[in-house]
């Protein structure tokens, strides 16, 4: 599955143009890191539904291009964050900021980008804009605190495990969306049905990264990794719910206490496996995914809705 570059070639090239400008300083060290960040930016995705959910509602405007690069200086403001809070020297296999300016810069770069972002909104009155963004940036703080409060105990309910990627993953593609379907339509009924459809596509996100984790096949990220920082994704989830007590006492120990363990850490996920985690996890990612196709459907067909499916479709199927 291919993204849909072609529906917003013209818009992705104003949108660069813009992004770089809104991530230019005159502080020397500062413009030189903001020049390494944009040479080493991914698949700009959250961009592309901004400006696919944009078009889907109306002509392309500034305001659009605003809300793609807030959502950006958002998003990767986070990303150097996480470096930091993960102590990851890596970042789409290059050196992370992190590991060449150290955490101190880190933290005053994450504080500088989103200075920034808030300032293109208030510069241009993009009120409205920033409100569902700024929601956005709550929710994803409020899901990665409550990530690490039950990271502690490995005893987290599915339930809660929605919760937490509801906030820190779903909201800023939730936010996305629905700022570009505010910023050429202007209709509060449109912009949340456009805030579902993207909170629905980033559950179906995080539930495939967390897949990735227990795919023997090269992905980009190294099999076993949640698992060596405690995290709780859905397939261990599932099988700690639905395994004996003797094999959830073994399973928990190894990941609170064996996790640097090759051996033991491959016995674990060929547990979730067995158990059926990996096939329910991804049973719950379509149900998302079809959630989201559904919602998008109350939009007429044309090219951007379709678009806006190959998207959906990208996030779920894409092999890294």
């Amino acid at each position: 599955m291919q993204l849909p570059v072609h529906l917003i070639a013209a818009e992705l090239n104003i949108f660069e143009s813009r992004f770089r400008e809104a991530m230019r300083s005159n502080a020397p060290l500062l413009d030189r890191i903001m020049r390494y960040i944009v040479k080493r930016k991914g698949k700009q995705i959250r961009p592309m539904f901004v400006l696919l959910s944009a078009k889907l509602c109306g002509p392309v405007n500034e305001p659009a291009y605003r809300a793609a690069s807030l959502v950006e200086l958002l998003h990767t403001a986070t990303l150097v964050h996480d470096d930091v809070v993960d102590d990851s020297m890596e970042r789409r296999g290059f050196f992370s900021t992190y590991a060449l300016w150290k955490a101190k810069a880190n933290v005053l770069i994450g504080d500088y980008l989103l200075a920034k972002g808030l300032l293109l909104s208030l510069d241009n009155n993009d009120y409205e804009i920033l409100h569902i963004l700024s929601d956005a940036v709550r929710k994803m703080s409020e899901g990665e605190l409550l990530q690490l409060e039950k990271a502690r105990s490995l005893n987290l309910k599915e339930d809660i495990y929605y919760e937490i990627i509801r906030n820190k993953t779903a909201s800023l593609l939730a936010s996305a969306c629905a700022a570009g379907g505010w910023s050429t339509s202007r209709d509060k009924d449109i912009t949340e049905r456009m805030r579902s459809f993207g909170e629905k596509t980033g559950m179906a996100f995080q539930i495939k990264d967390d897949l990735f984790d227990y795919a023997s096949e090269n992905v980009g990220k190294p099999t076993g990794n949640d698992i060596k920082e405690k995290k709780l994704t859905l397939p261990l989830i599932y099988t700690l719910n639905n395994v004996d007590k003797e094999t959830r006492r073994k399973i928990i120990y190894i990941v609170k206490n064996n996790n640097n363990d090759k051996n033991k850490v491959k016995w674990v996920i060929d547990k979730v496996t067995e158990a059926g985690g990996i096939a329910y996890a991804t049973e719950k990612m379509n149900e998302f995914k079809n959630e989201a196709l559904s919602v998008l459907h109350w939009f007429p067909a044309n090219p951007e809705r379709q678009g806006l499916e190959d998207m959906v479709r990208y996030v779920t199927d894409r092999k890294y």
